[in-house]
């Protein structure tokens, strides 16, 4: 057998390969086997006693003890990381395996048998194993039976605070939080939170069917709180709740829940604090040793197993946390605005008395009709009534009243003719005040629906040959007595025409020299 451990010691003693090599009687390509194999499993001195040359190598190499039995042995190393990786499965492992023992001529372990010495393997010389659960695929989140309390300053009563817990099934690393709710801002907060201590994600986040994270599940359908949904969508994670009365869905933080009532909550049974926050202070430091406690049965802590075998499995963060929104209905009323905390918020016209999807943010107020976005407006604070109106969501006429001014009255009158401009500075200089003399132009711009630029300008043009304080009433007259010349006119030129079809013949008298009076 080799001198696993005196290869170990001269390493950490300084020594060279070559003098390694020389000293134990072995190849220097062996020595470097050895030396790489041990920084792999991160294997360092000083060794334990108990760790003799054959707990070495059957910790090294746990294939040797497998060379023997006359069958191909199995990569255990490279069959812990392949599990590793997304709906990779023992069955598949196995299948490669045995297609490679008949390459090789080699006599293949039974899937029994193979499942039997990875098991034995995993549960000796790693954190974690991979059979059930696969790094980074699930985190399990839950609140505690069990409630923890604060101490009210003024009355020394105790508050309670509600603790939730969130487990990743692969390491048991744990996570936990106290609140004074469990309503849906909590629950919510609680989750970025948790994101930031594992500092990733997971593919997919088992809930329990809370109202803050399923609003419906039965067989045939399941309906999610609209706002947990967005937060999952955000961390780019799929949300598949326990089934109802199921808690074997989500066994992990089960289990993390009763133990962490014990070493957090129970813990602090006898700590005095005044604060939500002062009480998660406390927790976390409850934390920390919780999942840095030494497994009882198996190498290393939560905390190492997550470090070593699932760390590098979790999908990164968003560049920002996820911002609380709130999800409601409304009904938009006649004057396409809909009502929010007091506040209104214009949507388009088109809408009026539809139900429509409100989310609110701490900045934003966003409209949705059958899932699209009709609207957004800065959320409005401060007094009660306050209204925020994009003219481009009123009708053709309620924004050509709104748009009034002294300045757009002029622009409008420069794409009619010089004529409309000269009445429209008449009518802004001498009228008694300019709110008067725009209501008049309004009266005048809505001529534009029914009258063309060249009419209207005509009129304008007529009204000044005729007096030098033209009115926007004496314009209209105009127009309308000029649509009228225009109808007859138009009406006489049409009997012209049809008559001239029908001229006098002259006969055969005429074009035979004869005259009829003779």
């Amino acid at each position: 057998m080799l001198q696993y451990s005196r290869i170990l010691r001269l390493k950490e003693e300084g020594f060279s390969l070559r003098s390694i090599a020389s000293s134990t009687g072995n190849s220097r390509q062996k020595v470097t086997e050895v030396i790489e194999r041990a920084e792999k499993k991160r294997l360092s001195g000083p060794l334990d006693e108990e760790m003799d040359d054959k707990w070495l190598e059957d910790f090294l190499f746990p294939e040797k003890a497998l060379e023997n039995s006359g069958r191909q042995p199995l990569k255990f190393d490279y069959i812990h990381d392949e599990l590793a990786k997304p709906n990779v499965t023992l069955t598949l492992l196995h299948h490669e395996y045995e297609a490679e023992c008949r390459m090789n001529n080699k006599i293949p372990y039974s899937y029994r048998s193979f499942l039997r010495h990875y098991s034995n393997y995993a549960a000796k010389y790693k954190a974690t194993m991979r059979i059930r659960r696969k790094p980074g695929e699930i985190i399990e989140v839950d609140w505690a039976g069990s409630t923890a309390f604060i101490l009210d300053r003024d009355t020394g009563e105790k508050v309670k605070a509600y603790v939730f817990v969130a487990t990743l099934p692969c390491s048991q690393l744990s996570y936990a939080e106290a609140s004074l709710s469990m309503n849906l801002s909590s629950w919510i907060t609680a989750h970025n939170h948790m994101y930031e201590y594992f500092g990733g994600t997971t593919q997919i986040i088992i809930p329990d069917n809370l109202k803050a994270s399923v609003t419906k599940h039965t067989l045939q359908e399941l309906v999610l709180n609209p706002t947990y949904r967005e937060m999952a969508d955000h961390y780019k994670t799929v949300v598949m709740p326990a089934r109802v009365g199921a808690p074997k869905d989500k066994p992990s933080v089960e289990g993390a829940v009763g133990v962490i009532s014990t070493w957090i909550i129970a813990a602090l049974r006898n700590t005095h604090c005044f604060s939500i926050d002062e009480l998660n202070h406390e927790i976390q430091k409850k934390l920390k040793e919780f999942n840095n406690r030494s497994f009882t049965r198996k190498h290393g802590s939560r905390f190492s197993a997550f470090e070593e075998e699932e760390k590098f499995a979790l999908s990164p963060l968003p560049s920002k946390s996820y911002k609380m929104s709130v999800w409601k209905t409304a009904k938009v009323r006649p004057d396409y605005h809909v009502s929010i905390e007091s506040m209104f918020y214009s949507v388009p016209y088109e809408y009026i008395n539809r139900q429509i999807e409100i989310r609110i943010t701490e900045n934003l107020i966003e409209a949705y009709f059958n899932h699209m976005r009709i609207a957004s407006h800065k959320r409005l604070y401060g007094k009660f009534g306050q209204f925020s109106t994009n003219p481009d969501h009123m009708p053709d006429n309620h924004r050509i009243y709104i748009e009034q001014n002294p300045e757009n009255a002029k622009e409008w009158a420069k794409g009619i003719g010089e004529n409309t401009l000269a009445v429209i500075g008449y009518l802004l200089e001498h009228s008694q005040n300019e709110k008067l003399a725009l209501k008049s132009i309004f009266s005048l711009k809505k001529t534009e629906q029914r009258y063309s630029k060249y009419e209207i300008e005509r009129a304008c043009k007529m009204i000044l040959s005729m007096t030098p304080r033209p009115s926007v009433k004496a314009v209209q007259t105009l127009l309308l007595n000029n649509k009228k010349s225009d109808t007859e006119q138009e009406l006489n030129r049409k009997i012209e025409k049809r008559e001239s079809k029908y001229g006098f013949t002259r006969g055969d008298a005429y074009y035979g020299g004869r005259d009829n009076n003779e």
